[in-house]
């Protein structure tokens, strides 16, 4: 049976086994290889178990839906070791394997920069999460980013924080790495557009232990509220419990990763009442609630954003190929840039020329360790 684009984008965006469309037999041997570099160890590695499980997923229902070409989708794991150069010489391992069609990155921009020269030298389609805005201006044709970039994130917080939370005095904490700086610097220009300037910007370096020095510049600040880019999920733990423990109880609207499973675990408490930003909520969409529901279903624990862009990332890049009918580099990169109106589990897929599929984030709420779901807040591509 021949699939529609529309029967295998449905059948994927759903997350069921399509009952109603029969499962080919594949071929034994014959499979579509993906690479996909992942923090199976190191300090991220929880959270590289979520976007495992959710590339998973989707590869189980593309396989279920008829494959890529006849043939299934096979994913090969190389270890990032939630390092810079462990993600280098993780995507050199892959990349040398020359079956190897396409690439899923990493969600760290950080990351994703250091592999950025060897991306362009193996000129083959790889799709990432890292937000830092700069990722899809690098001129590296390669590069499709399956998360909203930070130009959207920082255009939420400060709006949320400052119309409808109605803050004046902000301060700006991140994570010095490239996620972190890039956010920093959004997140001001945007403030400063509704004619706000900080009172704080104060970087720290990742995997720090003690943000006794930063709570203190925050108190001695003045703020009334807190924008924050941090890039590890224990960093922000740290920080949230020790902010707390120093008595600064101010609002707080931070980026995806104040959000995300591992944080809200680890920090407990002392993350009640904050906001984020969030490119996956799952009350945002009929497509997030059935993926929702499938996650849990599977693993037994809620999923969050490092699952879900996995998940859209295999999705496309399967629909990319079929449409191509053709697994060359070139007429999958075009696929994905043709790729408009997909409603994936993390928002409407739109590509433009610069490879960025997504463009608005969700607001949400941490009430009592539960992520609720406010409002989506999208911008013209």
């Amino acid at each position: 049976m021949t699939l529609t684009r529309r029967q295998f984008g449905a059948g994927i965006a759903a997350g069921v086994a399509l009952e109603t469309i029969s499962t080919r037999s594949f071929a034994q041997g014959a499979t579509i290889k993906i690479g996909m570099v992942v923090p199976v160890t190191g300090p991220a590695a929880e959270s590289g178990k979520y976007a495992l499980n959710g590339a998973k997923l989707a590869q189980d229902a593309v396989n279920k839906a008829g494959g890529v070409l006849g043939k299934p989708i096979e994913l090969v794991v190389e270890d990032d070791l939630t390092t810079n150069p462990g993600a280098v010489l993780a995507f050199s391992k892959l990349a040398a394997q020359q079956d190897i069609v396409a690439f899923l990155g990493s969600i760290r921009s950080t990351q994703v920069h250091a592999m950025a020269p060897d991306i362009l030298k193996t000129a083959k389609p790889v799709m990432f999460g890292g937000t830092d805005v700069a990722l899809t201006k690098l001129g590296n044709p390669w590069l499709f980013r399956f998360r909203p970039n930070d130009s959207y994130s920082a255009k939420v917080i400060s709006a949320y924080g400052a119309e409808t939370l109605g803050k004046k005095k902000w301060a700006i904490i991140h994570s010095t790495d490239a996620f972190g700086s890039g956010g920093a610097k959004a997140l001001t220009a945007s403030l400063e557009a509704l004619k706000i300037t900080p009172v704080l910007d104060q970087g720290y370096p990742n995997q720090s232990q003690d943000f006794t020095p930063v709570v203190l510049a925050i108190k001695q600040s003045g703020a009334d509220i807190i924008g924050s880019y941090f890039t590890f999920e224990n960093d922000i733990a740290i920080f949230a419990r020790q902010l707390r423990q120093l008595g600064v109880n101010i609002a707080w609207v931070g980026s995806p990763s104040i959000t995300v499973a591992t944080a809200v675990k680890l920090a407990g408490p002392a993350l009640y009442g904050t906001y984020g930003v969030a490119d996956f909520a799952e009350e945002s969409s009929p497509e997030a609630k059935a993926y929702s529901k499938l996650y849990r279903d599977t693993y037994k624990v809620n999923p969050d954003n490092y699952s879900s862009w996995t998940y859209d990332a295999i999705t496309v890049l399967s629909m990319a190929m079929n449409t191509a009918k053709s697994t060359e580099p070139e007429k999958i990169r075009q696929a994905i840039i043709a790729t408009k109106n997909h409603k994936g589990v993390e928002g409407t897929y739109n590509f433009d020329a610069n490879g960025d599929g997504l463009h608005g984030y969700n607001i949400v709420r941490n009430e009592n360790g539960n992520i609720v779901f406010d409002k989506h807040i999208d911008f013209e591509s």
